[in-house]
């Protein structure tokens, strides 16, 4: 790609690793035309188990039990909660022991590797804490997108912290993942509004949230969080993410609490039936303000009273440089800078090959693009080309601290990188 590369390079690498394992439920059925009335899958799995003897048993559950107590906390409680949860099951667990209930349990528990094939796609947002943190330097939270088996897209998060010298530091990770829960699910439909708790979580890095609705069941993807301030100054940590069904896709609302409780729920409106939505971090002339990408081509600003409602609105950045021919989306919510609202975006060009530019936008009225780049801002250097989908660069947010922006970002579907540069250097490459 012609040009100067404006942007500094770290070299902190964030990979999968698949020996992040998260306990999740086994769910086991019989397939059409070989169900058996009154005598479920589930309740032959644990006729089998009742046939053990006391030996048997007791081996059984210490080398499980054992295997499980290696990498995750509170087993037994997790696996006497899969018990109560299984359906089906003509038996009266009144007349189960304990050691019973955990075996059974164990069989319809599995261990799920939810970065095993990648680690990529990050967003960014300053921690709720900072306290403890030196002179200049600023501590992060992050949220990452990882792919497991059957390529199911989770969200799992880090943190770190970004030092004055312009260092970025990740925190030690944890050896515990801790699953959601659903602790309600209120409403219908598009309406459902689902809260979700990892209970024990102790650390943002122990917290993973894989789908747990049907409308995730292939994927909760490109998490993009924002810091979003309310104009009584209340802040939330809110953020726009794609539900994949398997069959469709939509975009819903994370609300995080504290990065152990969740709420989440589906936007509505025509411009939430698709993918790629951001939200800007505070309202804009006493309305809430998004950016999308409904017609796969184009940005798009849209306005809405209601947080969660969203119509069509108007195109706003179109392709104009041959590295954005095909179409052109955002990497994440817009940031308030003095000089108006700084908005990553992302091109597609030739052979299928994404980079990332930025454009300016005005600050009291975001539909006037001031300027933007010419050339890409990251694109695939040849030792960053390759992976699951090879010739892609994508973030889904970034952050600016003392006028320099931190731009931690995806490479070719497979794991996470960062990059910084100065404002005035950024701004002054656009036209």
């Amino acid at each position: 790609m012609p040009g100067t590369d404006i942007m500094t390079h770290l070299e902190v690498i964030l990979r999968p690793d698949p020996s992040r394992t998260v306990l999740r439920p086994f769910d086991l059925s019989d397939p059409d035309g070989f169900r058996v009335e009154g005598h479920s899958r589930a309740q032959r799995i644990v006729d089998r188990v009742m046939t053990l003897d006391a030996a048997d048993l007791a081996f059984e559950l210490e080398r499980v039990v054992g295997a499980l107590n290696s990498r995750h906390r509170h087993v037994e409680a997790v696996l006497l909660r899969r018990f109560d949860e299984v359906q089906g099951l003509t038996i009266d667990p009144d007349t189960l022991d304990r050691d019973h209930k955990l075996l059974i349990g164990a069989y319809f528990t599995e261990e799920y590797s939810f970065e095993a094939a990648a680690l990529f796609n990050p967003s960014i947002v300053p921690a709720t804490d900072q306290s403890g943190v030196p002179e200049g330097a600023l501590r992060f939270a992050m949220s990452l997108r990882g792919i497991g088996e059957g390529h199911v897209s989770s969200v799992t998060f880090r943190t770190g912290v970004w030092s004055a010298d312009g260092t970025v530091t990740i925190d030690r990770v944890s050896d515990t993942v801790v699953a959601p829960q659903i602790l309600a699910a209120n409403g219908d439909g598009e309406d459902t509004v689902v809260c979700i708790r990892c209970e024990g979580s102790e650390d943002p890095s122990e917290t993973v949230l894989f789908p747990v609705t049907p409308s995730q069941r292939q994927g909760i993807e490109d998490l993009r969080m924002v810091r979003f301030v309310e104009d009584d100054g209340e802040v939330h940590y809110l953020g726009t993410y794609t539900a994949f069904s398997g069959s469709a896709a939509r975009s819903e609302m994370l609300h995080a609490q504290d990065f152990r409780n969740f709420e989440m729920r589906a936007l509505k409106g025509a411009a939430a039936q698709s993918k790629g939505m951001a939200l800007f971090p505070r309202k804009i002339g006493g309305r809430y303000a998004m950016l999308g990408r409904q017609d796969n081509e184009n940005v798009w600003l849209l306005m809405s009273d209601d947080l969660y409602t969203w119509e069509t609105g108007e195109k706003l950045i179109t392709p104009k440089w041959p590295w954005e021919f095909v179409q052109m989306g955002n990497c994440g919510s817009p940031i308030e800078i003095e000089e108006g609202w700084l908005v990553l975006t992302h091109g597609v060009g030739t052979v299928r090959t994404y980079c990332m530019g930025a454009a300016l936008l005005d600050k009291d009225d975001p539909s006037k693009v001031l300027k933007r780049m010419t050339l890409p801002l990251v694109h695939p250097s040849p030792k960053e080309r390759d992976g699951y989908v090879p010739n892609v660069v994508y973030s889904c947010g970034a952050l600016v601290h003392d006028r320099t922006l931190l731009l931690p970002y995806g490479v070719a579907d497979n794991f996470a990188t960062f990059a910084s540069v100065k404002l005035d250097t950024l701004l002054d490459a656009m036209a």
